[in-house]
């Protein structure tokens, strides 16, 4: 899962990228939107336009879960299931029925919930071997960060991991003093940080694959490399 304790920290943006780089190492991925009513998935990826069902219509019975698989035109290799424009409603049991099924298909499935610790929060901790709290470096989120971390903990999810979003020369020094501060903030492992980044932005906004041979392109890329559990650095610019 794909979460962050409050919204604004590019989490829906990161779990496309994210997911992207793990396609392009030959996984076969799966990216369920969560977030009904701020959807956004399908233009980071490229969908746009194609959806027909979303995941309210699989979790509520009225398509079954391969109808609504939307693959992208962008990222080769990666699946998308959109959330709703509007009204939609996340019951646990029948994700956990759909991230069943979809796992004989798809090597990994990635679960972008919503903002905050509602329902899709709650019902992706329940399906999810692991979560990426993907946060910026300023205190209310990392607070923030640190409630879903510990929610994440009380659940029985011990594999939380800290995905630092936007990080740029001045995010350290004043009310954040450094990476350390974060990590000891939101007690969780680093697994990424993520620089702010213009070519992000406008690859996510216009629906286009990120460009090749920025910082971002090697931090999202290293991201993946260490979900399969390679050793690499975090690609962090001094």
């Amino acid at each position: 899962m794909v979460a962050s304790g409050k919204g604004g920290t590019g989490k829906s943006t990161l779990s496309v990228l994210a997911g992207s780089r793990l396609a392009a190492r030959g996984k076969k991925v799966l990216l369920i939107e969560l977030d009904s009513g701020l959807r956004s998935v399908d233009i980071i990826s490229g969908v746009y336009g194609k959806t027909v069902y979303d995941i309210s219509d699989v979790l509520s019975g009225r398509c079954e879960g391969d109808k609504a698989v939307v693959e992208s035109p962008i990222y080769k290799g990666l699946s998308v299931i959109s959330a709703p424009y509007e009204n939609g409603v996340v019951k646990p049991e029948a994700l956990k029925v759909l991230v069943d099924r979809m796992a004989r298909y798809f090597d990994f499935i990635l679960v972008d919930t919503a903002a905050g610790l509602g329902a899709p929060f709650q019902a992706a901790s329940r399906v999810s071997s692991m979560a990426l709290l993907v946060l910026t470096p300023d205190p209310v989120t990392l607070r923030d960060g640190r409630i879903a971390a510990d929610e994440l903990v009380d659940a029985g999810l011990k594999n939380v991991r800290l995905v630092m979003n936007r990080v740029t020369s001045r995010s350290f020094g004043g009310a954040v003093r450094d990476l350390d501060e974060c990590i000891d903030t939101v007690a969780a492992q680093l697994i990424a940080v993520v620089p702010e980044s213009d070519q992000i932005q406008q690859a996510a906004s216009g629906g286009y694959a990120l460009s090749e041979g920025c910082t971002a392109f090697t931090a999202l890329d290293n991201l993946a490399r260490r979900i399969l559990g390679e050793q690499v650095p975090l690609a962090v610019r001094h």
